[in-house]
């Protein structure tokens, strides 16, 4: 009914959104979905990595922090940083509560951020309100990919060089367990029912499917030989998942009914990273971290139809919903 009046009076929905993150340049960059063109750019501080959207969409907040390369100075924050959707400037810092923040997570009620520290071999929970630190935790070594669950009960961390994701009691703000995956595990994403989570091993060249309720893996899906696969988004339906296979330069498609890989689909640039999905499930956004481009997928062809070119090193793709805007 609400759709029917917006088009009776002549009226369009707002525009999704898709944020990217430009680790190499710190900047933000916000793409129209609709038009898939870049309409605004900030700056956000160095190596900007992973971001979470506030549930109301009015704050995204972002992981900064320094390099460790050798070749860049270490300058500036190492902190979670908010920045207000609609004005596009920072609003607020929060300290990490450990070295060399890279991913972030923000439960389904909008009260805590649950960050990993990379360096440090932590993860850290802090009140969004307050700003207050709750829990600052032991995991695996090199903490990256941090997911909540949308009951609220959980939240997994993958931990690269132990090669398990541990999982954080979300009521206890305790360590609950550590599940062994395969080698380097990258990312984590959990159903809409909470009761499975798909999580990516770069090394181990595997998709797994773990039972968010025992915390075990129950299926594992092996890629191509040259595949390394790290982001993860699910269509709107939950029946195809979509991997970025990091230096396979591609998107696998895998039906996540039979566990088959339905396609593999080139990206046109090279070591694909972040990936999300619109709400429509009509695109996916690739981003290919080397080449500096964004390839968007038609869902119905399984094929690039665009490239946009994004700032220096895009990492994260965070897609917008309508609600907040």
């Amino acid at each position: 009914m609400a759709i029917a009046l917006l088009l009776l009076f002549g009226l369009t929905l707002p525009a999704e959104e898709l944020y990217v993150s430009n680790e190499r340049d710190g900047t933000i960059e916000v793409i129209d979905t609709a038009t898939d063109r870049i309409v605004a750019t900030t700056r956000v501080g160095n190596r900007p990595r992973g971001m979470a959207l506030a549930p109301d969409g009015k704050r995204l907040y972002i992981a900064v922090s320094w390099w460790r390369d050798g070749k860049r100075p270490r300058t500036g924050n190492e902190a979670i940083v908010a920045l207000d959707t609609k004005t596009r400037k920072v609003t607020r810092a929060y300290t990490a509560g450990g070295t060399d923040p890279e991913c972030v997570a923000i439960t389904a009620d909008g009260r805590h951020l649950y960050l990993s520290n990379e360096d440090a071999g932590t993860a850290s929970i802090v009140d969004v309100r307050s700003g207050k630190h709750l829990a600052t935790l032991v995991v695996g070594t090199e903490p990256e990919g941090v997911a909540t669950s949308p009951d609220g009960r959980w939240t997994y961390v993958t931990t690269e060089t132990s090669n398990v994701i541990t999982v954080i009691d979300a009521k206890t703000h305790k360590v609950a367990a550590n599940i062994l995956v395969d080698a380097r595990p990258r990312v984590a994403i959990f159903t809409r029912d909470a009761k499975r989570a798909w999580a990516t091993a770069e090394l181990g060249g595997t998709v797994m499917l773990v039972d968010a309720q025992k915390h075990r893996v129950i299926r594992r899906i092996k890629l191509r030989p040259n595949d390394k696969p790290v982001g993860l988004a699910l269509s709107p339906d939950e029946r195809r998942l979509y991997v970025a296979t990091g230096r396979g330069n591609s998107v696998a498609v895998i039906d996540t009914a039979t566990m088959k890989v339905l396609a593999t689909i080139p990206t046109e640039g090279e070591r694909v990273w972040g990936i999300a999905a619109t709400s429509d499930g009509k695109k996916v956004y690739a981003a290919n971290s080397i080449t500096n481009t964004i390839a968007v997928i038609d869902t119905a062809t399984n094929r690039v139809t665009r490239l946009i070119a994004a700032g220096d090193g895009p990492w994260a793709l965070t897609r917008s919903g309508r609600s907040g805007r």
